[in-house]
């Protein structure tokens, strides 16, 4: 059985070099990064060698593909057309920063439609993604599964297919499932994981499934709420996030912690699950 592929979301001060080194530390093979301040702002230049010094940590620690996060206030579907336009500049700036670590993914979260409507908000996404994926990037843009919290969009997997639908460069297209939003938004996980899998499949496909965030929930079932609970310490347990990451269907995909830790909490809980998995 191929090596668990797990990581964190970590800290990017210091740069590339400086991110393999932590993930190292923690005995992950990924992690994921924000491109810039989560809350929006100028990204940091990025220095050739240091991205060079990276590559040779990822090739010497077998890393996966690393899943790269955009800021939170990325709103692609916003009523306003200047915020519209600053998410289209985030986005296209950071493919092509992505592009100094090809092949590996770029995860954002839909957006929230304030009001205008699921249908608007969907299309409004769509036309983001429209004017600035094209062949060319190195990089696959993951949309992220949301627990359906106020306005956002992309609160089931319907919501989801309906922006790809819409996309027109499906090849640089995926999705990212993050465990706490699907409980959060109502996806019992917990005791009907091939269900939830199998509507995955029929709605969206497989396929298109590139990345898992590993949270559990602070949060009962169907709670909308999405706050994110340590491993085993919440709502979905340590057991039902075991039987994610060794489900023969998702075992190959990069899992990335974004539980509310330090980096020896993500050490210690990426231990248990490597423990779990046999791989340790």
């Amino acid at each position: 059985m191929a090596e668990l592929t797990i990581g964190s979301h970590i800290s990017s001060a210091g740069g590339y070099e400086a991110m393999g080194k932590r993930a190292v530390k923690m005995n992950a093979n990924t992690f994921a990064f924000f491109t810039r301040n989560p809350r929006g702002g100028k990204a940091k230049e990025i220095q050739q060698e240091d991205v060079e010094r990276y590559k040779d940590i990822a090739r010497e620690h077998e890393f996966g593909k690393i899943v790269a996060h955009a800021p939170y206030t990325m709103n692609a579907c916003a009523a306003k057309e200047d915020l519209r336009e600053f998410a289209k500049n985030i986005l296209t700036d950071d493919l092509k920063r992505m592009d100094y670590i090809p092949g590996n993914y770029y995860n954002f979260h839909p957006g929230s439609h304030v009001g205008q409507g699921a249908q608007t908000g969907i299309e409004k996404i769509a036309q983001v993604l429209n004017a600035v994926l094209n062949p060319e990037w190195n990089t696959t843009v993951l949309l992220e599964t949301m627990a359906g919290k106020g306005t956002e969009v992309g609160r089931n997997f319907e919501e989801i297919r309906q922006i790809m639908d819409l996309v027109e460069c499906r090849e640089k297209l995926g999705v990212c499932m993050d465990t706490c939003h699907l409980w959060d938004g109502g996806y019992d996980i917990v005791h009907d994981l091939d269900g939830v899998l199998e509507e995955f499949d029929s709605i969206i496909g497989l396929e298109h499934l590139k990345a898992v965030h590993l949270n559990d929930s602070k949060n009962p079932l169907g709670s909308h709420k999405d706050r994110h609970e340590k491993i085993g310490e919440g709502h979905i347990g340590l057991d039902a996030l075991a039987a994610v990451v060794q489900h023969p269907r998702l075992r190959h995909l990069p899992f990335i912690l974004e539980t509310p830790n330090d980096e020896a909490g993500w050490a210690e809980e990426i231990r248990t699950l490597r423990d779990i998995c046999g791989d340790s």
